[in-house]
């Protein structure tokens, strides 16, 4: 999972928080800089129009059927409880999480099936977990043996065993924008958890400035994985990083919680890394999430949504089940819910990054497969009032949200009753944004004429009887 607060607070955060918050959580009040690089700023442009897209988080711990990673950070306990059989003491806990390596065999993974009913369902990009904070790669690196493509691994026999090779190879023939995630802390390196030393929470365990050589081989393993993923995979349009703490000390803001529990350097040179990224991926976006400057080129709010539209890219980052990893019997949320949360992001000029988690089978959960057909049957209808869309206000108004065209000639009015399961009402009133003079109105998905009026700012729409095949969330679409 990407960053937390402070163990379990992100984790039940709602999903909707104050623009105050997220500001305080993602230094979005300040630091923020436009890239200048032309081509960034084409990418990221035509990534804004994208609106809808698939994340994965993947590894052993599927097998355990636990959170990703964090169980072997001490600080996290209390969140994150170990169970008694998978260890007596931390270092037996320790010594078989990074034994399910020996046992990790996903022999039904088969990523065009994950690719077809996600694109139907109105996702036009993906980012892959390459490697999460337990190190355990998901890619065939050549800096480590804790990897899918180890032999050490029984997948490793499988065709398809470097993983991230196939997804990334499979959703780029289907059309999605590429992206890698990537943890740049590292539990399982000794360059970042020296065995020398016990680990305390989860920053690294030793003084880089007082082993600096040490130090200068995590980063030279760090710059030597991230110059695999770039170079060797293919067209990567999105470099998402995670791991927020290991940043220049001078960046951190101690206003925000988290940050405060870093007590130590952890410049990992983010400038050699952007610049060799950029050189091998011309126009890559880079996420350096929580650093602000020029390397978090957007913004990433987690399980949440802000309050209020924002000015520059962001993407907020929410489970479909209750985890961020595979978790039997997880809580899915409906599709309704989904489609509401989609609404109020696009409404304030964000992207859905909506996480599935592949079991240790290598697939969906079967719900996961049955939420996304629903899906696809209101992206069908709607899908020209979601992508390639811009914020327009007044935004929200009650149960109603906004957006436009990006040729500002098409607005967009979704109509939600999160109270109960969506029944489009008989007829509808809604405030107009300034200096708009409506032409044609039509609601998606209804063929027959639609009664509506203009009286001062305010439109009024009668919807006839088809209005009750009209599922989740009803659009009105006008021109002017």
């Amino acid at each position: 999972m990407p960053v937390r607060q402070n163990s379990k607070k992100l984790f039940l955060l709602p999903v909707l928080i104050s623009s105050v918050l997220f500001s305080q959580i993602h230094n979005v009040s300040e630091g923020y800089q436009k890239p200048e690089d032309p081509l960034v700023a084409k990418n990221l442009e035509e990534w804004q129009d994208l609106k809808f897209g698939l994340f994965m988080h993947w590894g052993t711990y599927s097998q355990w059927g636990i959170v990703e990673s964090w169980s072997l950070c001490p600080e996290d306990e209390s969140w994150t409880q170990r169970k008694p059989e998978h260890g007596k003491s931390y270092y037996d806990y320790v010594k078989n999480y990074e034994n399910l390596q020996t046992t990790f065999n996903p022999v039904q993974f088969n990523p065009q099936k994950w690719a077809d009913a996600v694109k139907k369902a109105g996702m036009k990009y993906v980012v892959f977990t390459t490697k999460h904070h337990d190190g355990f790669a998901m890619f065939d690196t050549q800096q480590s043996d804790y990897k899918i493509t180890s032999s050490k691994t029984p997948f490793s026999r499988n065709p398809k065993a470097d993983v991230a090779r196939e997804i990334f190879s499979t959703f780029r023939k289907e059309g999605f924008k590429i992206g890698a995630y990537f943890s740049k802390p590292d539990w399982h390196s000794d360059e970042y958890w020296w065995s020398y030393f016990p680990p305390k929470d989860r920053n690294v365990n030793y003084d880089p400035k007082k082993y600096p050589e040490k130090w200068e081989r995590f980063k030279k393993f760090t710059f030597n994985q991230l110059n695999e993923i770039t170079s060797n995979y293919g067209k990567i349009d999105i470099l998402w990083l995670d791991g927020g703490w290991v940043r220049p000390f001078h960046t951190i803001d101690p206003k925000v919680e988290w940050q405060r529990t870093i007590k130590v350097e952890q410049d990992i040179d983010m400038d050699k890394i952007g610049n060799m990224a950029r050189k091998n991926q011309p126009g890559i976006i880079i996420v350096d999430r929580t650093v602000p400057g020029k390397w978090e080129n957007y913004v990433t709010p987690e399980q949440a949504v802000p309050e209020q539209a924002l000015s520059i890219p962001w993407e907020s980052c929410i489970t479909m089940g209750d985890s961020f990893s595979y978790v039997p019997d997880d809580h899915y949320k409906s599709s309704q819910k989904i489609i509401e949360t989609l609404v109020k992001i696009i409404s304030r000029g964000g992207n859905y990054l909506m996480n599935i988690a592949p079991g240790p089978n290598g697939d969906y959960d079967p719900i996961v497969y049955d939420r996304l057909q629903e899906i696809s049957g209101w992206m069908g209808i709607n899908q020209s009032a979601v992508f390639a869309t811009r914020s327009i206000a007044p935004y929200h108004e009650g149960d109603f949200y906004y957006t436009r065209s990006k040729d500002g000639n098409t607005l967009n009015i979704f109509h939600l009753d999160e109270k109960s399961d969506y029944h489009a009402p008989a007829s509808v009133s809604f405030l107009l944004p300034e200096k708009w003079n409506p032409k044609s109105l039509a609601v998606l998905g209804v063929s027959s004429k639609v009664q509506w009026e203009k009286r001062g700012n305010r439109i009024y729409v009668q919807l006839p009887k088809e209005r009750t095949a009209l599922k989740y969330a009803a659009v009105i679409q006008i021109n002017r």
